[in-house]
């Protein structure tokens, strides 16, 4: 920041930091994974912050924490990427493990419906939801930046899918209690 200003005047012409690795544009495949990374983490906390269920919302904030660790990842170009190991911890299997542990005891005190569901049986769960899609946008940007060469864990990319997965039963975790609405043109089982 400049003079303690919250605007610093230096991504007007398009371009900005990365957090190891020097300047780069607003558009370069690295800015593009943290960002939508960065929605996913805000829509969280809108979730957060309308749910009342204690245990969602601890959740909740340890993946944004997680997810923190993530952005900074995609926020490293490769050729610095030990310089942030020297600073960070790097995304890890065993947190993508306790994705999965969080997955199936999400599923076995909730029915996860193995059809596609209407998002919006309740406004926390709905923006789980929004969540979610973004995860799915972010892991198509990692995907990106993996098959240019330029994903230096690619943990990173096993934990957006995993955690897309856990938004969803999170989601339906959520509205426990209330019915699941079918999307339409699927045939009833």
């Amino acid at each position: 920041m400049s003079d303690g200003k919250i605007y610093t005047k230096r991504g007007d012409q398009g371009e900005t930091n990365l957090l190891y690795g020097g300047r780069v544009s607003k558009t370069s495949l690295h800015t593009e994974a943290y960002g939508v990374v960065d929605e996913a983490v805000s829509t969280l906390g809108l979730a957060r912050s309308l749910s009342e269920d204690d245990e969602v919302k601890d959740l909740i904030v340890q993946l944004q924490r997680e997810l923190f660790v993530v952005m900074s990842e995609l926020a490293t170009d490769p050729d610095w990427y030990d310089n942030f190991k020297k600073h960070f911890n790097p995304t890890t299997q065993e947190m993508v493990d306790h994705l999965e542990r969080t997955i199936d005891s999400l599923e076995e005190r909730a029915k996860v419906p193995k059809m596609f569901t209407l998002p919006g049986g309740s406004p926390p769960s709905s923006a789980i939801n929004m969540a979610r899609a973004m995860i799915r946008t972010a892991e198509r940007r990692v995907v990106a930046l993996n098959d240019a060469g330029r994903l230096t864990n690619p943990v990173i990319l096993t934990y957006v899918n995993r955690l897309g997965d856990l938004l969803f039963a999170l989601a339906r975790f959520q509205d426990r209690d209330i019915p699941v609405e079918r999307a339409t043109g699927e045939r009833k089982q």
